[in-house]
């Protein structure tokens, strides 16, 4: 009797604990927003690009560029830091930025350092005698970009038990390559308050 109330006892706990570790994923829209632990997630990056760029291209800057070259700039994306205290991963918010100055359509764009570097060994493959000379692309005809975009990511974290405020603080900066000069100066704000229960992780 004991032996089977143990194996009764044993087997309630299997079933117990096989419920309690289901997994369900459900699919979402990929624009739909959802906030699990209070971090920088891809709404953040989505929204931060989108304001920032569309403040950035509609500056004097640009109306000033082509006025004195008569052509519109050239633009390329630089170094974007992470100095919050969280683990971000700032090439999702390069690229974010990217395809915002892109389909801005008041600049043309560049590809970046490490990209230059795969599209230049394709062209000098090219030059070996095995591609159609009549398709070949000529080395030393790149565009070369009128400014860089710079910038980073920071934060400020304020906290107490079960509850913390935290302010995203992104600065980008549009540089002049060939003078330094600053053109543009950009700052956007998040600020969250995370509510987190005595459960939670």
């Amino acid at each position: 009797m004991k032996n089977m109330f143990s194996v009764f006892a044993v087997c309630a706990l299997a079933v117990l604990f096989a419920g309690c570790s289901t997994t369900t994923v459900k699919r979402v829209e990929v624009d739909e927003q959802i906030d699990l632990s209070g971090k920088w997630n891809d709404t953040d990056s989505q929204l931060v690009s989108a304001e920032m760029i569309d403040d950035c291209t509609h500056q004097r800057w640009v109306g000033d560029f082509k006025s004195e070259n008569g052509r519109v700039p050239v633009v390329i994306v630089g170094v974007i830091k992470n100095r919050s205290h969280e683990h971000i991963n700032t090439m999702v918010f390069i690229k974010d930025l990217e395809r915002q100055l892109l389909n801005s359509g008041r600049v043309k764009f560049v590809a970046s350092k490490d990209e230059r570097g795969q599209v230049r060994a394709e062209r000098e493959d090219q030059q070996k005698g095995y591609t159609d000379p009549a398709t070949i692309k000529k080395i030393g005809k790149e565009t070369g970009a009128d400014f860089i975009l710079i910038g980073s990511i920071n934060t400020i974290k304020d906290e107490t038990k079960g509850r913390y405020v935290i302010l995203y603080q992104t600065n980008l900066e549009l540089i002049d390559i060939e003078t330094n000069q600053k053109v543009w100066i950009g700052q956007k704000y998040l600020k969250k308050v995370v509510k987190k229960s005595k459960y939670s992780l």
